[in-house]
């Protein structure tokens, strides 16, 4: 008996959940929707976008909310649509419980803004990679990249683990104004300290340069002076190759017998257009002598000629 009473009431719950579902779904056919709301999290007052510039953004979509069917809203589509922005890092898209819509968005958190020399553009850069124009109206304190990037072989986005490193040391991130990319194994690092430039080689082995650097600051440039070198090069394993700023003179090509050629006496007239004897461009010569300066290259080239021929006889 027991057991016909359970059976009977799993079928007459069967019925019960059925029938809910189908007045619930019929009931949700005509639902419609009580309005959207839209939340910004920009605790960080980055204002890249605002509240306003989504909703203006969702009517060139055709979406007006309030009023239509809560069906006919695709909120994955919507969530798409938002995401291509180049403002918005991140957006959520919920219906809730009272039929509204709420649209939640993180605006792009940017780590670093770059100067492109291909593109002639400046543009903040987020952890993905994504873009966005730099605009009057904010300006973000972050590291900043100077470079070309051609195609995606190396991109501002390979620089992340030397950012992040940097950032992490107190000393570093105060040191460091700027990073030049000459070519992927040519990372240049512009010190706060004038006079000098880093060659970091690829951006890598942070820990073993770094500390090969604090060694040089600490130990030789305070002897040396700051502008002593112009470049500190941590390229190679275990080793700072340090260039000076001022070069040693070379020493001076001796010039032996053999490298004596017959001086061109035409280059070394006064003027162009002024002849032997002329004192005025244009002017007629008032004689055919060679002036002064000619006379004695010709006989200073004879001289050495003669003392040549001496020589080899």
């Amino acid at each position: 008996m027991t057991k016909v009473l359970r059976i009977i009431l799993s079928i007459l719950l069967a019925g019960w959940l059925v029938a809910s579902l189908v007045l619930t779904a019929r009931w949700s056919d005509n639902r419609r929707c009580a309005g959207i709301a839209i939340e910004v999290n920009d605790t960080a007052e980055r204002r890249f976008v605002t509240a306003p510039e989504i909703a203006r953004d969702l009517s060139t979509l055709g979406f007006t909310g309030r009023g239509r069917l809560l069906n006919d809203i695709d909120t994955d589509s919507i969530e798409r649509f938002l995401a291509s922005n180049d403002k918005i890092e991140r957006v959520t898209v919920v219906r809730l419980t009272n039929d509204s819509i709420l649209i939640k968005v993180d605006p792009m958190i940017p780590v670093a803004r770059v100067f492109d020399r291909l593109e002639g553009a400046s543009y903040y850069v987020n952890r993905s990679g994504k873009h966005i124009k730099a605009d009057a109206r904010y300006h973000i304190n972050v590291p900043v990249i100077e470079g070309a990037f051609p195609d995606t072989t190396f991109t501002p986005i390979h620089l992340l683990p030397l950012i992040d490193y940097i950032s992490a040391d107190s000393v570093w991130n105060h040191l460091v104004t700027m990073i030049k990319v000459d070519s992927p194994t040519d990372i240049i690092l512009i010190p706060a300290i004038k006079g000098h430039v880093i060659n970091l080689g690829e951006p890598r082995d942070f820990d073993s340069k770094f500390s090969r650097l604090t060694t040089i600051y600490r130990k030789i440039m305070p002897v040396k002076g700051w502008q002593y070198y112009d470049t500190l090069s941590l390229k190679w394993n275990g080793q700072v190759v340090a260039t000076r700023r001022v070069k040693p003179a070379a020493a001076s090509p001796r010039v032996g017998d053999d490298d004596l050629e017959e001086v061109d006496v035409s280059t070394m007239l006064v003027a162009d257009n002024i002849a032997p004897g002329q004192t005025k461009v244009g002017a007629k010569a008032h004689g055919e002598n060679d002036i002064p300066a000619v006379k004695a290259a010709k006989q200073n080239a004879k001289a050495a000629a003669d003392s040549i021929s001496r020589k080899n006889n």
